[in-house]
């Protein structure tokens, strides 16, 4: 979803700010708000899914033993998250419209988007989307705020604590310390994720209070603003990701390397590429939480792909 954030609505906003014409029209403005909402969505139910899963892993009674999960219950989790994020983010969709003003500067027709439900709504969807935007601002800080950092910290500290008082004896184990790798990946996630949102609700406090007071060519400064870290949030997630999942890195440069023409398999990038492959393989077992009884043969492992 960051990688769609990134192709679709930064151009169209770059687009907006150097023509000040719309790209897409009417259409861009519903879209854009609702792909940036979602956006946040998605990386709210992600972390707290993510959070629940280093909490079983760690109140399981054999952790080191844990069975693969299933492709299957995968999907279905991604299907929820994704899912449920986009209904969430569907008044977004009602609330926006393409809006005209004449620059009192140039004199040039400016189009951009205005929050205001059209009137063509049936009475009782105009009267939700009333509702939503009236609560906007709470519903913003409350979900895609506080929801998932504090259900991060909630996790971690639980986990934290059964982990020192069940498993000490444990301590220092291979096991144990992909373990902390693994929590050390969720909290980078979410230290990123909140800093990155605590502009836009700073904003939207100060805008749903001093609104009246503020001249629009601060509101829009405000508002390119919070896009701009959204689009630092979704340029650096994955990348932060990549990093701090070795073997997710891993997996991600070899798919790089078999789609480049100059990886060739010869003799000493196949010895090289057998090596990581039985690295990745052993590693890879620590996010799945189930050790390897024996290392894969090397013959298996000598093509580059």
């Amino acid at each position: 979803w960051d990688f769609l954030i990134l192709f679709f609505c930064l151009p169209v906003v770059i687009f907006n700010e150097i023509t000040k014409k719309r790209l897409l029209g009417d259409v861009s403005c519903r879209i854009v708000p609702f792909m940036e909402v979602s956006s946040l969505g998605v990386s709210t139910f992600s972390l707290c899914a993510l959070g629940i899963d280093r909490f079983h892993a760690a109140t399981s009674p054999q952790a080191s033993a844990r069975p693969i999960e299933q492709c299957q219950s995968i999907i279905a989790k991604l299907a929820v998250i994704w899912v449920g994020s986009m209904t969430l983010s569907v008044p977004e969709i009602l609330l926006w419209q393409l809006a005209q003003d004449t620059s009192p500067v140039s004199g040039v027709v400016m189009e951009y988007c205005t929050m205001k439900p059209s009137s063509n709504l049936p009475e009782s969807v105009y009267s939700l989307v009333l509702t939503y935007q009236n609560a906007r601002m709470w519903w913003y800080f409350g979900c895609y705020f506080c929801l998932p950092i504090l259900f991060t910290v909630s996790c971690q500290l639980v986990t934290r604590r059964i982990s020192g008082t069940e498993k000490t004896e444990c301590r220092g184990t291979k096991h144990t310390q992909c373990e902390s790798h693994l929590n050390c990946t969720i909290i980078g996630l979410t230290i990123i994720y909140g800093l990155c949102t605590t502009p836009e609700n700073v904003c939207n406090i100060v805008v749903a209070y001093m609104s009246p007071d503020m001249s629009k060519q601060t509101l829009d400064l405000l508002n390119l603003i919070n896009q701009f870290f959204l689009f630092f949030k979704c340029s650096v997630t994955p990348v932060l990701l990549l990093c701090l999942c070795r073997p997710l890195g891993q997996a991600f440069m070899d798919c790089c390397c078999c789609c480049c023409e100059g990886c060739s398999p010869d003799t000493a990038s196949s010895e090289g590429s057998a090596d990581s492959k039985l690295k990745t393989e052993m590693s890879s077992s620590i996010f799945f939480d189930k050790p390897r009884e024996s290392p894969p043969p090397l013959l298996a492992l000598g093509t580059p792909c």
